[in-house]
């Protein structure tokens, strides 16, 4: 008996010896694929990550410039209104770009009357046209849509005394801003009138704003187009936010010609309760 137990020991060890062998032989590559698989996987997480930053880096990146590059007109515009240019600085910002409008700006700049305003240091020189930003001087009246050829050749040039309480300016009225024939039509004279005795105005009122309240005119003689005519206004009262102005559009002379009153307006000019934010938005 004890050599039979021994026989059946014996054959049960081989047996679970060569079973061993078989689980050995049979799991050992599934485990090894098992790790290969996982590490594989950890691979592939890993480079997908790396992709998936990077597109998102790419995009962050482009989308960041794309916005400073769409963003940068509307910059532009607001420098514009925040910082317009000085009086001074009007001054050299119109460049002739043909034989006549350098005619006419020659001819204006040489004149006797430009030459006098210039040498009497109580008044400022500029060109108000180029205070108003360029994104809005396009759909602005007489600053751009009447700028051009046979219109308002050159940018008029003016002159306030420091005091606000007069005003001096020199435009040209081309032969395409007529309403009979070869004479400059009445509703222009009637609106650059309006403009000179607003500006006229400005500098005496609390936060340099006015708004046209009322304005009266006569007209004198007709005015004959393609040539210069002055404007001269002049502030007679200023009570609080109201200012009383009262001008008139001359011919510019020639040699020793008297000027001709072509148009005489008054106007009363109101700052409005909001000025001091209008005047920091819009610049005049």
């Amino acid at each position: 008996m004890a050599f039979i137990a021994r026989l059946r020991y014996r054959g049960l060890s081989r047996r679970n010896a060569f079973d061993k062998s078989r689980i050995d032989a049979f799991t050992l590559p599934i485990i090894t694929r098992r790790l290969f698989t996982a590490d594989s996987s950890f691979h592939s997480s890993l480079l997908c990550l790396k992709r998936v930053t990077g597109l998102l880096s790419f995009g962050v990146f482009f989308s960041g410039a794309g916005f400073v590059f769409a963003t940068l007109p509307a910059f532009k515009i607001a420098n514009e209104f925040l910082n317009p240019p000085t009086d001074d600085e009007t001054l050299s910002l119109f460049i002739p770009d043909d034989d006549e409008t350098r005619s006419i700006e020659d001819f204006i700049n040489n004149h006797s009357l430009t030459q006098e305003m210039r040498s009497r240091s109580e008044y400022s020189e500029s060109r108000p046209y180029f205070r108003i930003p360029k994104s809005h001087r396009t759909n602005n009246l007489t600053a751009g849509i009447l700028t051009g050829p046979d219109m308002i050749v050159v940018p008029p040039l003016c002159w306030i005394d420091r005091d606000g309480n007069s005003l001096v300016s020199i435009l040209y009225l081309g032969k395409n801003l007529c309403g009979y024939p070869d004479l400059v039509h009445g509703g222009l004279l009637a609106t650059i009138l309006d403009e000179s005795l607003a500006r006229c105005c400005f500098t005496a009122l609390p936060n340099k704003v006015g708004m046209t309240a009322n304005l009266n005119i006569n007209y004198r003689k007709p005015a004959p187009a393609g040539t210069c005519v002055v404007i001269r206004a002049k502030v007679n009262k200023v009570v609080g936010r109201k200012a009383w102005v009262e001008g008139c559009v001359q011919t510019l002379p020639i040699a020793h010609e008297e000027p001709v009153v072509l148009a005489e307006a008054s106007g009363l000019f109101i700052e409005p309760r909001k000025a001091a934010t209008m005047a920091k938005v819009y610049p005049v």
